[in-house]
């Protein structure tokens, strides 16, 4: 079976950014989106809010809030690709097994050994035996005087202040605390999460807190191996069909887990336009006959490093020539402008809260209004503040000015 683009980008539309389109449903909740999209990018604060205000013009950067830190049915964790996401948290067992244990051991492995051969200030006898006791103090911490902030924590930690001491005259190389790499660690081992901002909406800085404020308990334990096989369902029920790298690039496996993961799952094989094999479950139901369905007409502006830009290794098919001006030089998506299904333009968020855009393509007088009307309406829903990137790229550099 061959699956054009324009069948991708019909489902795309469908199944990830028209959720609103229905009125009142599941997928209109806040909840429901994130079910939709697996997980949503969370490195940048502000992309969290607004992928889901592109989604469904109903729900307010209120509605946000309420899930994250009233309701707590999302949680913050450090998992696939060693990236920060929100995830729905009846999967955090899912997701912790499936991809942010192996990043914990990752980082676990490296944390020792820089404690047993870096210079260190005050020096460091048994990397072990000082990296549990470090792990102790800030359980106490948090246990006695939480929730913190990093540098809160730091004061009632006073392991935290060892540092890493330079070794190189390169500018880069700097004295460092163990601060956020013991955070971190914490973090991918599901011991401690990131809460609420310790400013607006936008901040990217948050207050630590145990995980056991989210999961009494803690984190339940699942066999990886099956983890991982839930989360490539769940992947192929959101991003399908795909290739087995735009899986595997996703998840940060390699790819004899992703090619487990799948053969467990009932899928069947399919052809890619311009990219070859790929895999889609049975049970997925994709766009027939001709024409855009669903992605006609569609019109959405999503945020940097939104799950939707950012969902498949290969992008060309709803990308096109755009990437130079769009990406930064690490692999980070800018802020998109969608147009049935496909990337068209960049938009921006400057300082006095207007919402900016460019398009890079010929969408037609329609299209041009309809993207103005989105800009407008995400620009009100921000109530006249500004929002930054942190990874900002070429065009978005023009665009703010």
């Amino acid at each position: 079976m061959r699956i054009s683009d324009d069948q991708r980008r019909a489902r795309l539309v469908a199944h990830q950014l028209d959720l609103g389109a229905a009125g009142p449903a599941p997928e209109s909740t806040v909840e429901g989106v994130v079910d939709r999209l697996v997980a949503l990018h969370a490195t940048d604060a502000p992309s969290v809010y607004l992928s889901v205000l592109a989604r469904v013009p109903e729900l307010r950067i209120e509605d946000l809030q309420a899930a994250m830190y009233d309701r707590r049915t999302l949680v913050r964790v450090l998992a696939m690709r060693r990236t920060l996401f929100v995830v729905a948290r009846d999967m955090v067992p899912v997701v912790h097994a499936g991809a942010s244990a192996a990043v914990g051991r990752r980082l676990r492995a490296r944390l020792l050994k820089e404690l047993a051969t870096l210079p260190m200030d005050p020096p460091v006898e048994d990397a072990e035996a000082f990296l549990a006791a470090a792990e102790e103090q800030v359980h106490d911490a948090l246990a006695q005087h939480g929730p913190l902030t990093g540098a809160q924590l730091s004061a009632q930690a006073p392991v935290l202040r060892t540092a890493f001491l330079p070794t190189t005259t390169k500018s880069w190389d700097v004295r460092r605390s163990l601060t956020s790499p013991l955070l971190s660690l914490l973090s991918a081992e599901g011991r401690i999460v990131r809460g609420e901002p310790t400013g607006g909406w936008s901040s990217n800085r948050f207050l630590w807190r145990p995980v056991e404020d989210w999961l009494p308990g803690g984190i339940p334990e699942v066999d990886e191996a099956e983890a991982r096989v839930r989360l490539a369902q769940v992947w192929l029920e959101a991003f399908g069909p795909a290739t087995l790298a735009d899986l595997q690039w996703w998840t940060g496996w390699n790819l004899g887990q992703t090619r487990d993961a799948v053969a467990t799952l009932d899928v069947r094989e399919v052809e890619l336009a311009g990219l070859g094999a790929g895999v889609v479950l049975r049970s997925t139901e994709l766009p027939t006959g001709p024409g855009l369905g669903a992605a006609a007409g569609h019109v959405a502006l999503l945020p940097s490093l939104d799950p939707t830009a950012m969902g498949w290794k290969h992008r060309d098919w709803y990308l096109g020539p755009h990437r130079e001006q769009l990406f930064d030089s690490a692999g980070n998506i800018g802020a998109t402008v969608w147009w049935e299904g496909r990337i068209v333009g960049a938009w921006a968020v400057r300082t006095d809260g207007e919402v900016v855009s460019r398009l890079l393509e010929d969408v037609g007088t329609e299209g041009a209004a309809a993207v103005g009307a989105e800009a407008q309406r995400i620009g009100s829903l921000l109530g006249g503040g500004g929002v930054t990137a942190s990874f900002p790229t070429p065009l978005y550099r023009e665009l703010r000015g």
